[in-house]
């Protein structure tokens, strides 16, 4: 058995318990890719990340990122979860304000002076979504198609489905049948009124939903799906260059997205927490 430092985060939120809850394991260099996955699947959340040493010397640290159901190249709310736990640790970035993490799409830059905020990578995966898929996802979400302004690809690794509505009432209402779901992964935003969006402090709302094989859940803040939703409604001129998203709401939860486009890069920021720090005892193999 092998002891490792243990950290459990609320991030896109400064009051705990209301944004979206990462485990991260630190010095994971010795755990089997068997042991990661059991991991995660222990916790049973959203995510549970562990940071490794980098095999790329522009990085400061590298991540692997496990669901329940398996491993992704990127997400981003284990990404500011992830950075804020090796900080807190005591990591020492080799650039002043800025640490480079290392995961399967590859090195992603995140921000660390004042709110963490990481750069969206690329797009593996834009453009129309065909009429059958369209139809589906529309069928699987309640969604009225008057509502709907646009749907587009946003996959930035997890193979997200953006869909914009002509407002956040019409996000809100949305009514997703989990039976149904089985393999997509659907985003939706919608804006507020500019009175509602004063009194909430947030200018558009997300929910994000996806099924890995059959599980089904509505994930309580997404930095990934709002990273893919910003690159290509702030590339389209229909979402402005700065605005702050709000997600979780349906599920009680309070998140906040800060997002903001400066020169060719889109930021994704948010507040973390930590909530429980410790130590495991996990197998090598």
């Amino acid at each position: 058995m092998g002891r490792h430092r243990f950290s459990q985060v609320d991030v896109f939120s400064s009051v705990p318990l209301m944004g979206n809850a990462l485990a991260v394991i630190h010095d994971a260099d010795d755990l089997s890719e068997r042991t990661m996955a059991a991991m995660a699947r222990w916790t049973n959340l959203s995510e549970t990340t562990f940071l490794c040493r980098p095999t790329d010397p522009r990085a400061d640290y590298r991540v692997r990122i496990f669901t329940t159901g398996g491993e992704l190249p990127f997400a981003g709310h284990p990404t500011l979860g992830s950075a804020h736990a090796w900080l807190a640790a005591g990591g020492s970035p080799a650039r002043q304000d800025v640490v480079v993490q290392e995961c399967g799409a590859g090195l992603v830059p995140v921000r660390h002076a004042g709110r963490l905020a990481f750069a969206a990578p690329p797009l593996r995966r834009s453009g129309p979504v065909d009429a059958e898929l369209r139809a589906r996802v529309l069928r699987v979400n309640g969604l009225d198609p008057e509502d709907v302004v646009d749907m587009a690809w946003v996959d930035n690794g997890p193979g997200w489905i953006g869909v914009e509505l002509r407002s956040a009432e019409a996000v809100l209402a949305a009514t997703a049948d989990a039976a149904a779901y089985d393999g997509l992964k659907v985003t939706l935003i919608g804006p507020y009124a500019a009175d509602v969006a004063s009194q909430r402090g947030t200018d558009v709302e997300v929910r994000a939903f996806y099924a890995d094989g059959r599980d089904f859940s509505e994930d309580p803040v997404t930095g990934s799906a709002n990273a893919g939703l910003a690159q290509w409604l702030i590339g389209a001129g229909r979402l402005p260059e700065r605005y702050i998203a709000g997600q979780g709401q349906v599920i009680d939860r309070d998140g906040r997205i800060h997002v903001e486009r400066i020169g060719a890069d889109t930021w994704v920021g948010g507040d973390v927490c930590t909530l429980v720090s410790g130590h495991l005892d996990l197998p090598d193999a």
